[in-house]
Parts: structure tokens; sequence; C-alpha cells
């Protein structure tokens, strides 16, 4: 290997060893998906040699009961042991997993209780592979804020395909935009994707049908309507999204609004996205990574592990990848006709506040809290000027 590759393959590893995998699944990621091929002994020495350690040079415990507190000041008050664990490692923290959950029932004693008083029940489901067949569909729990939730799913390995959110979700521009990007990335459509019979999906449709006509039709179908019963792959996880995220957010919103400071009405929603979409869009992303790298638990059908290894080693399950590769051209020319909008709120209310913020030296916040304290200066700022007798 030249230092370039050299280079390319301690990233990966690096990558994949704060994704929180284990060794074995490291080892397996590099060689069937970049053709690195290292035993186990030589991969722990680079570890060592990268002062990567699932067992040594633990975090301080004070510095892991700080994050871990800082989080209960967010959507991070949401989460089980588990995913604070995850969260932990992704943040740089070295520290087991029992560590983490005997600091949050110090911490967090009520939180604790009122998720183990949750029981859910879960539907037998099954799909051949990945990329057999995606679930997509819109979030509305924060829509009446102006922030509008879109995800897809992948159904054999629940791996989250995207995760957005926008001022909007009902125009299938934005929508078959969110898919373009996924297929670029990948190369090639799902075998079937499903969701619902909103015209948000309409542009979506015709271009999956679009791009998998060359798949034989015993494939099934391209593009599947259903109902939301018929799409729970998507339904089920928005409950994860939930009680791992929205929950926070819905609850903040809402004592904003009980407190007087939202109406509802075209000036509170776009100063809502202005201070609120970034922070918002962060913490989905975030979602998003720690949930594909997190460990799947057994179900009836025997299937678990790690969403991003069940996703692209498919192999190792005894199944394939179901992805139909696709002309890039065929692709570009479906995103001629996608909207990717990179505007977080009305134009003429993003320039007004932008001028604001910069009179009054002013930066971006932060955190929730923060995001707040600007959204109330700038609504009185609006409401004195544009309003005014």
């Amino acid at each position: 290997m030249d230092d370039r590759q050299l280079e390319d393959r301690d990233q990966l590893i690096f990558i994949y060893f704060h994704f929180g995998l284990t060794y074995k699944e490291i080892q397996e990621m590099l060689e069937i998906k970049h053709g690195v091929v290292l035993s186990l002994r030589q991969l722990k020495r680079k570890l060592a040699l990268m002062r990567l350690f699932r067992r040594k040079y633990y975090s301080d415990i004070e510095d892991v009961a700080m994050f871990i507190q800082r989080q209960q000041e967010t959507s991070g008050q949401l989460h089980g042991y588990r995913w604070m664990h995850l969260k932990c490692i992704r943040n740089g923290l070295t520290v087991q997993k029992e560590i983490v959950r005997i600091l949050m029932k110090i911490l967090d004693p009520i939180g604790v209780t009122l998720r183990l008083k949750r029981n859910l029940r879960r539907r037998q489901y099954g799909v051949r592979g990945p990329n057999s067949l995606w679930h997509g569909d819109s979030y509305d729990k924060l829509k009446p804020y102006g922030f509008c939730i879109n995800g897809c799913i992948d159904g054999y390995s629940r791996y989250i395909i995207w995760l957005h959110v926008n001022t909007t979700s009902s125009d299938p521009r934005v929508i078959a935009g969110y898919y373009t990007q996924a297929v670029l990335q990948k190369g090639g459509v799902p075998n079937s994707v499903r969701s619902d019979m909103g015209t948000e999906n309409s542009y979506l449709a015709e271009m999956q049908t679009f791009l998998r006509r060359h798949r034989d039709e015993d494939q099934g179908k391209a593009f599947l309507y259903g109902t939301s019963q018929h799409n729970q792959r998507i339904e089920s996880w928005w409950g994860v999204l939930r009680r791992e995220n929205s929950e926070f957010w819905i609850s903040f919103f809402q004592q904003l609004k009980i407190d007087g400071y939202f109406s509802g009405d075209f000036i509170d929603k776009n100063l809502l996205q202005f201070c609120f979409m970034h922070l918002i869009k962060s913490e989905l992303q975030e979602v998003k990574d720690i949930w594909n790298s997190h460990r799947i638990r057994p179900s009836n059908r025997g299937f678990s592990g790690r969403a991003v290894v069940l996703y692209d080693l498919p192999q190792i399950r005894g199944t394939e990848d179901f992805l139909c590769h696709v002309d890039n051209r065929e692709i570009l020319a479906c995103v001629e006709e996608c909207v990717f909008p990179e505007e977080i709120c009305d134009t003429d209310v993003y320039n007004l506040a932008s001028v604001y913020m910069f009179e009054n030296h002013l930066q971006m916040p932060n955190d929730a809290y923060e995001a707040a304290n600007l959204y109330e200066r700038l609504r009185m700022f609006f409401r004195e000027n544009l309003f005014a007798n």
C-alpha cells in the first residue's frame, strides 16, 4: 500500500471504531466492503498504535457524568442507557455500558423509571435482503411549528437511508430530491419502494418506476402504495425518533406556545425555523448515525446485528444485496426534476433576522435554550417594527 491507501485504511478503522463496531465487525467491513485484508491481530495492533481501546484508557468518570448531565438538558433526556452509551463513544468517551447505566440511574432516576414502564409489541416482518424494499414516509409531529421531517428505512436491515428536515414535506420535487441523493450515493435503486398515496410521493414513484424498469417483472412492483399499516417499518421507527429525540422538541415548542411566544402565524413559524432548524438538522443526523451503528436485538426471525453491518455485508447472513444498478446519466436526468432547497425559512425573514443579529453582534445558538432566547428577541423586534401603527 502507498501512503494514501494507508491513510484511507486508517481513516476507515477510526470511523468504524467510533461507530461502536466490534473488532470482528471492523475486520469484516474492511475486507468485504473495501477489499482491505487485515488479520484480527494486525487490526488490534493498528488500533493500539492509534491509541483506540475498548477496555483501556477509560475516560474520567466525571467527564462522562458531565456529558450525560448536559444531555439531560436536551433531547438526550429521552435516551436509554444503550443509546447514551453509543452517544458517549461517538463523542470520544471510552466508557463501559454498565457505567453509563449506573450514572443515568443516579442522574435521571425519574426518566429511567418512565422508560422501564414502556412495553412494545412487535409484529413479525421479513424482507429478503438489503435494498429489496425501502419504506418512506413523512413525520408530521413538528409540522405545526414549521419543521417537516421525511425519512426512509431499509426493510431488511432497518438501516436509515435518509432522514431530513425542511420547511415542507408536501412538495413532491423535494421528496424526490431526497430519493435521488440517496440513489446517487449508492449507485442504484432498491428493488421496491413503499410509501403512502400522498401527492408528495408522486415524483418519487415515477422516478423509481423509470429507473428500475429493466428489472424482471417477477421481482415485483417497483413502487408500492399502501396505508400506514402496510408501511410498518418506517411507521414503527417514528416511535424510536419520538422516544430518542422529537418528544423533547414537541414539549419544548408546546411550552413556548403555552407561554404566549408562539401563535402559529407566518412570522412566528419562520422565526422558529431561523433559530432552530440547524439544531434539529444536526440532531437528526446524529440520531441517524447512532441508530445505524446500534445493535438490533434478536427477534422471532433470528434477525439481529448492527444495522450498518446488516446493510453493507448481507453475505455474512446468507443473503444478497438487491440494489438495481443504474446508469448515472439516468439518475442525473431525474435530479434535474428535483428541488434541493437551501433556505431554512422565508428569504425576507432570513435577511432581516440576519441583519438584526449582525447589528447586535449575535451568534447562531448552540442549544435549544440559546435558540429560544434569540427567538424571543427576534420576535419582539419583528412585532415592534412590522406591526407598529
